[in-house]
């Protein structure tokens, strides 16, 4: 594969819900360009684009890959992503660096989720796309309903291009009404042919129209259709072109991929339409050494700089990161660094990647996609320069992880290995979370869905042999007292030499929130160098309360009066007392449960408002306010909600809003636990301690 001028490269992401045949669309273009004679099946797992194991026993997308290919002296490289929700951090890193979209529906189902949910981060991040309906070769297609849909899920700017034609019923190929050119399928191939009569008036009235958008684009233009004067070819591309660039456009066209029918349109109105890299260049970023603003054009003879956006850890090939070179070239063995860390190092063989084939190439230049093996130092949304010009590029913005579960290895000699497992595949997945939680002992593993947790550890398995059992995440309560109370504590031993002897009086108090020490003793009761011992043997204290064994928060102790030895009175001593009064005194304390409680964010479309209200309020949610989204039509609630009650939201939310709708959650303060919950509460955590 030759190396292109980045005016020749288009880099093009392809989206959309799951089921629309995004993969088999890649089998498609591979075929009509000369790269592969026959096309995979996804159901027989022989794809180029889904190649790992868990793909193909799944049969979905799972992650990213690549796939470029020539034609007409042009080079696609095609991204294709997973349509499935729970892979959406695949989705973000390859937008960051496509400079186009292809939106692939499927014209059974119309617009769906995924469609919606794809649409949303286009438009959001402003990358101009193209709609491409596939599966026109189905019964019982209703056109101008799915149009209608179309342009009232995804706004009326989106256009038709193309217009599909058939001598009955069925799908035979469709009118280019750009160009006014009809395309038939034979049998094998499209082939050109004439448009027929009975169509003509819709394909003249949508050409009409297409103009109409095209005027738009420039006053000039504007002036000369209302003038009555015809535009040139050259003219309407221009037109159309500025349109989708600037978001104001976006072209639907119409085909099959499994009878190749619309690809070879799709692939010249990815020339036309969409943008190179140049134009949708990021070039802004830091200098890592001075943090000063730097910016790097993507030109072949500029310094090199590239960002990582997709890290994929193969077993027979090993660490796969894959790049973009924003500006100049790369070469194997050519010194950069990285730029996040300031470290040098070498570059490694590089590659163009098209699946799992590795296709070794000298050179990558500006605007090109390749990829590098083995280099375990690289990892997802890092940097990588020229040492003599540093530029740190913005790291990627993945969703938050909103789903944890527990995990431990079935054999306790794995937790070395389950580890290491772990925290390879965190590289290659920046969604996916790792924690370790030391008050439960619980190893935390989270995404963004069950689905994407049984990947990874399929993963796991698969990969790294390590089986592992699961186990609800545990909610950590702490404890707190409601009422003033005091205590004594004294502690007295007597052994063959030195005795211990400490003696105090405290009085525990509820405050707000966090832990406070001060001492009222009046005339040297306890000397002031044992006040440090008495205040630490609170604080250890304070990390098993009296209720449930929970770590004590809100709480006042103060020390006002005791006694000492003037020979056994020592340091231990008197923190050993501090601990016997904080046990006595908690119990007349009125001791309590305190909870954790979450801040919801959760946007939804408007008809699920209602269902998503009367949901928190059963999950003993405070809803705080709505708000209306960016997104018309949608609407986003702000609650409170106890952390026990939102444990598997991720899953409830999918099943209350058909998988739309999506929120964020964060920690927020503590609040007592109904009374009525608290037994059962206590009950769990004192028989998980007599276990352990």
């Amino acid at each position: 594969m030759k190396n292109y001028e980045i005016q020749s490269i288009r880099n093009i992401v392809l989206l959309g819900h799951q089921g629309t045949g995004k993969t088999t669309l890649t089998e498609s273009i591979l075929q009509v360009t000369g790269v592969i004679d026959k096309k995979g099946e996804v159901e027989k797992g022989t794809t180029v684009s889904d190649f790992t194991k868990e793909e193909k026993d799944r049969q979905i997308s799972i992650t990213t890959s690549l796939i470029p290919v020539e034609y007409n002296g042009y080079k696609y490289n095609f991204i294709d992503t997973p349509g499935y929700g729970d892979f959406l951090g695949e989705v973000y890193g390859a937008l960051r660096v496509a400079s186009g979209a292809v939106l692939v529906i499927d014209a059974t189902k119309g617009v769906e989720v995924g469609t919606e949910t794809a649409w949303r981060i286009i438009r959001e991040q402003k990358i101009p796309a193209i709609i491409f309906i596939n599966k026109m070769d189905k019964e019982n297609i209703q056109f101008e309903k799915l149009l209608e849909d179309i342009q009232t899920n995804l706004g009326k700017r989106a256009v038709p291009f193309a217009w599909p034609i058939g001598r009955s019923e069925n799908f035979e190929g469709f009118v280019n009404v750009v160009e006014m050119k009809a395309r038939i399928y034979d049998g094998e191939k499209c082939v050109d042919a004439e448009i027929w009569e009975e169509k003509m008036d819709k394909v003249e009235q949508l050409n009409e129209a297409i103009k109409e958008a095209v005027a738009e684009t420039d006053e000039a233009l504007l002036e000369k259709y209302f003038e009555g004067e015809p535009f040139t070819p050259e003219e309407i591309q221009q037109g159309l072109r500025s349109g989708v660039l600037q978001g104001e456009l976006t072209p639907i066209i119409v085909g099959s991929a499994i009878k190749n029918v619309g690809v070879h349109t799709l692939l010249d109105m990815i020339v036309q339409y969409l943008p190179t890299p140049a134009e949708r260049a990021k070039t802004a970023g830091v200098n890592p050494k001075t943090g000063e603003a730097v910016e790097r054009q993507p030109d072949p003879n500029a310094p090199f700089s590239a960002l990582i956006f997709k890290t994929l850890i193969d077993p027979f090939l090993g660490q796969i990161n894959y790049f973009l070179v924003q500006s100049g070239s790369i070469r194997r063995d050519q010194e950069i660094i990285i730029a996040d860390e300031g470290k040098k190092i070498k570059m490694g063989q590089i590659y163009f990647m098209r699946g799992k084939e590795q296709i070794p190439t000298d050179v990558i230049s500006a605007g090109d996609i390749g990829a590098v093996v083995k280099m375990t130092e690289l990892a997802t949304g890092m940097t990588i320069c020229d040492p003599q010009a540093p530029i740190k590029y913005d790291p990627i913005e993945f969703p938050q992880a909103t789903h944890f579960i527990g995990v431990k290895p079935k054999n306790k000699n794995d937790e070395e290995k389950l580890s290491d497992s772990l925290n390879r595949l965190r590289r290659e997945d920046p969604v996916f979370v790792i924690q370790r939680n030391v008050e439960t002992n619980q190893l935390l593993v989270g995404g963004l869905g069950q689905t994407h947790i049984d990947v990874i550890l399929e993963r796991i398995k698969n990969n790294y042999n390590v089986d592992i059992e699961t186990e609800p995440a545990e909610v950590v309560y702490r404890e707190t007292i409601k009422k003033t109370a005091t205590a004594r504590g004294r502690h007295k031993k007597q052994t063959g030499g030195a005795g211990q002897f400490g003696d105090v009086w405290i009085r525990f108090e509820p405050i707000k929130e966090g832990f406070e020490f001060a001492e009222e003793i009046f005339g040297g009761a306890v000397p002031k160098n044992f006040f440090p011992a008495v205040e630490k043997g609170l604080i250890e204290a304070c990390e098993q309360g009296f209720l449930a064994g929970y770590p004590v928060i809100g709480i006042r102790c103060v020390l006002y009066d005791g006694s000492y030895h003037p020979v056994d009175s020592n340091e231990i001593s008197f923190k050993l007392a501090a601990q016997l009064a904080f046990k006595e005194g908690l119990k007349n304390a009125e001791p309590t449960l305190l909870e954790p409680i979450m801040k919801l964010e959760v946007t939804v479309k408007d008809q699920y408002i209602g269902d998503v209200m009367g949901d928190l309020n059963k999950r003993r949610g405070r809803v705080l306010g709505m708000n209306p989204a960016k997104y018309e039509g949608w609407q986003t609630v702000e609650a409170y909600v106890p952390q026990a009650e939102v444990l598997n939201y991720t899953i409830d939310l999918k099943a209350m809003t058909q998988a739309s709708g999506f929120f964020t959650m964060t920690f927020d303060h503590y609040e007592e636990v109904p009374q009525h919950l608290q037994q059962e509460i206590i009950q769990k955590a004192k028989e998980k301690r007599n276990k352990s």
